[in-house]
């Protein structure tokens, strides 16, 4: 009878479970795939933006397309609302990232973006009264430890370099934190998947008018290597892994989702060790570990 029930449950959510687990890889992967297409000359973040968002337009655009089939038509407030979410959650916030990503390992990164829920209750306090308790505070402090410990681990390795690198992810982190908090009334209106396509697409036009602004045309011009790399990072590092991440919100709900999401960091921090030779010591153990164990008391108790 037990066996039973196992394998109802296991039927209930468990592809809701893979697909959870799958986004959380394929959000992991991006940072690998950065690092690796830096080792080639002429790229940096700019130009690595432009192909990923270049690439992805058409899938996020049928993505817009599908999901707002029978909707009713946008307003211009709701417009405007698409260009600013689109600047500050995938534009800016994916600018910040590959900036920072020049100057810090792929398992601090990815440490730091998974503060995102802490700057989301930080911003929710300030500008929509939120109330904080002490269980708050105490899993604050322990997510923020976990990074403090990784963090300070890189700038003895690696040097005051690390300092900018940190800062700059850190932004990405807030700016996409901005979006979450402000995109609440859109998503109830529009809905997440028209949403994030919409928003996406919008973030396309703001990187290719980026690169076309501040490089010439020949700079898009790379070599074989990264173009292959910035196609995985379009379709399975972003594309995928939005949509993923989606269907398993609807069939497991926001907070099982999430959890599940936890397996995102170390995914990254193994990946790295495997595929960048980055280091892998008790220090990120504990501090991954620690970051978790603070975003997860997080998501609980609130």
């Amino acid at each position: 009878m037990r066996v039973d029930q196992v394998s109802k449950t296991f039927r209930a959510i468990g592809p809701g479970l893979l697909l959870a687990f799958g986004g959380a890889l394929g959000f992991s992967g991006k940072a690998i795939i950065i690092k690796l297409a830096y080792r080639y000359p002429g790229v940096d973040a700019v130009v690595l933006i432009l192909w990923r968002m270049m690439l992805a337009l058409p899938l996020f655009l049928l993505l817009a397309w599908h999901a707002g089939r029978g909707k009713p038509p946008l307003t211009r407030r709701d417009k405007l609302a698409i260009w600013g979410l689109g600047f500050s959650g995938y534009y800016l916030a994916s600018l910040l990232d590959f900036m920072g990503l020049a100057y810090i390992t792929a398992s601090l990164e990815r440490l730091i973006l998974y503060l995102g829920p802490t700057i989301v209750l930080a911003l929710s306090v300030v500008f929509q009264g939120y109330k904080v308790t002490w269980r708050h505070g105490l899993a604050l402090a322990i997510s923020y430890g976990g990074t403090v410990l990784v963090f300070g681990q890189e700038l003895h390795l690696q040097g005051s370099h690390v300092l900018l690198g940190a800062a700059l992810v850190f932004g990405s982190a807030v700016s996409y934190a901005i979006y979450m908090v402000a995109s609440g009334a859109m998503v109830a209106r529009l809905g997440s998947l028209r949403l994030v396509g919409l928003a996406s697409s919008a973030a396309s036009v703001f990187c290719i008018a980026h690169f076309l602004w501040v490089k010439p045309l020949s700079a898009a011009l790379v070599p074989m290597p990264v173009v292959w790399l910035s196609v995985l990072n379009a379709t399975l590092c972003t594309v995928a892994p939005v949509l993923m991440v989606m269907m398993a919100i609807e069939r497991l709900g926001a907070p099982l989702a999430s959890q599940a999401g936890m397996v995102g960091p170390m995914a990254t921090i193994l990946l790295g060790v495997w595929i960048l030779g980055e280091p892998f010591t008790p220090l990120v153990l504990v501090g991954t570990s620690l970051v978790l164990t603070g975003v997860w008391l997080l998501a609980k108790w609130r």
